[in-house]
């Protein structure tokens, strides 16, 4: 984002006390665990989603897939908004819409108006992740990137717990509209948290006056110039599988696996989905913790796609519960290596490209998710057409989209 990109020189500001900079990034991280919740609900509404609304595996993958269209489709938007305003100001305008949105999901019965409702909320957790990302740039050392990141996407997975089975209760208690009303009042509470914590620093990115700030044009002319950039495109390849895959299997397919495929109960398939969300509580932090540096860290990327994929191959035939539970919660550890990806991007970019080049990789990431969701989607109603089991269809689509997007990304042109 541009908010690195110019060659100004203001007056250092006071350094901020290491409690101050955790209260602001914990109260950015609840945003953040809310957006959690929000992208893997349809694993467990999915059945009444399905009832009430008549849909089939396309009409849920396309339903989950909003969102993330949403999501990722406003990243540039978001990213420019914290250029220009700050990290505070873009998250609390952004996120009424959320609330909004939830609201009006409880309350429709039309499935046009609930995929509008979704695009709502997607808008409205769209910088959350993102002010996270560049506050710990701007604000902590950039040798503890790697770590404080891992541990920001380690607290925001406890958003996924609330969708495991407390939802699962609460939906076998009352309905699905009743989780999307208690998710409102959640995101009320984090949008004033937020408010009531986070503030701007008179610096170079944030609180700059109007005559010093980028135009939108100059912001935008950044974000194309990423694309210059030979290895821009395996970053983005990568980034369009690596966690479609674990929001594809933990926001979608879970809990229709575990109910339709084995005969699970809603509130034992949100028992399993608490343990894998768990699981991809502690992936992060760990390889966080693990980063190899920039000599390796490539090789790590690569090692961990590869073997996210097959454990999707594994869990397409089908073998026993038992087995695809193992299954999908070593996936969701494994899959903490994506946390590496944001240090490579950091790394690949000079630092007057740092905040854009997050922003465009986060776009690609949700981007990836909304592609993913509405593909198997497809591929699962095709294979129900056709007599064939539609998770095996489903599975084996997500195994070879994280193979190819492996290839690409070992391929295509390396950072210097």
């Amino acid at each position: 984002m541009s908010a690195d990109s110019g060659t100004r020189r203001f007056p250092a500001a006071p350094r901020e006390s290491e409690r101050a900079l955790w209260t602001m990034l914990l109260a950015l991280t609840g945003g953040f665990a809310l957006s959690q919740a929000y992208r893997t609900v349809a694993a467990i509404m999915a059945p009444q989603l399905q009832a009430d609304f008549g849909l089939d595996p396309q009409g849920l993958g396309l339903f989950a897939g909003t969102f993330h269209f949403a999501f990722g489709l406003l990243q540039l938007l978001m990213g420019i908004g914290i250029d220009l305003y700050g990290v505070r100001r873009t998250v609390l305008v952004a996120f009424p819409l959320t609330i909004a949105g939830s609201l009006l999901s409880a309350v429709t019965s039309n499935f046009g108006v609930l995929l509008l409702a979704q695009a709502l909320i997607g808008i409205g957790c769209a910088p959350a992740f993102l002010v996270c990302t560049v506050f710990i740039a701007k604000r902590f050392p950039a040798a503890r990137y790697a770590s404080v990141s891992g541990l920001v996407l380690g607290l925001g997975g406890m958003g996924m717990l609330a969708t495991g089975t407390p939802l699962a209760w609460l939906i076998e208690a009352s309905s699905w509209r009743t989780g999307f009303v208690a998710l409102a009042a959640f995101s009320a509470l984090a949008w004033l948290a937020i408010a009531r914590f986070v503030h701007e620093r008179a610096s170079a990115d944030e609180g700059a006056s109007p005559a010093e700030r980028e135009s939108i044009g100059q912001a935008l002319h950044g974000f194309a110039s990423l694309f210059a950039m030979p290895h821009t495109w395996g970053i983005l390849a990568l980034a369009t599988v690596s966690y479609a895959a674990f929001v594809s299997l933990r926001g979608l397919w879970l809990g229709p696996l575990l109910v339709d495929r084995y005969g699970f109960s809603l509130v034992a398939s949100g028992n399993v989905a608490i343990a894998v969300s768990v699981a991809s509580m502690i992936g992060p932090p760990l390889f966080g913790r693990l980063d190899p540096g920039r000599a390796t860290r490539r090789r790590w990327l690569l090692a961990g796609t590869l073997v996210c994929a097959a454990m999707f191959a594994l869990l397409a035939p089908g073998f026993d519960a038992s087995f695809d539970v193992i299954v999908a919660i070593a996936f969701s550890l494994v899959s903490g290596y994506g946390v590496l990806q944001y240090a490579d991007v950091r790394d690949a970019y000079p630092a007057s490209m740092t905040g854009r080049a997050l922003s465009l990789f986060t776009m690609a990431l949700f981007l990836g998710v909304a592609l993913m969701q509405w593909l198997t989607g497809a591929v699962a109603s095709a294979a129900v057409a056709h007599g064939l089991p539609p998770f095996a269809a489903a599975f084996a689509t997500i195994a070879l989209m994280l193979a190819a997007g492996a290839l690409l990304f070992v391929r295509l042109p390396q950072p210097r």
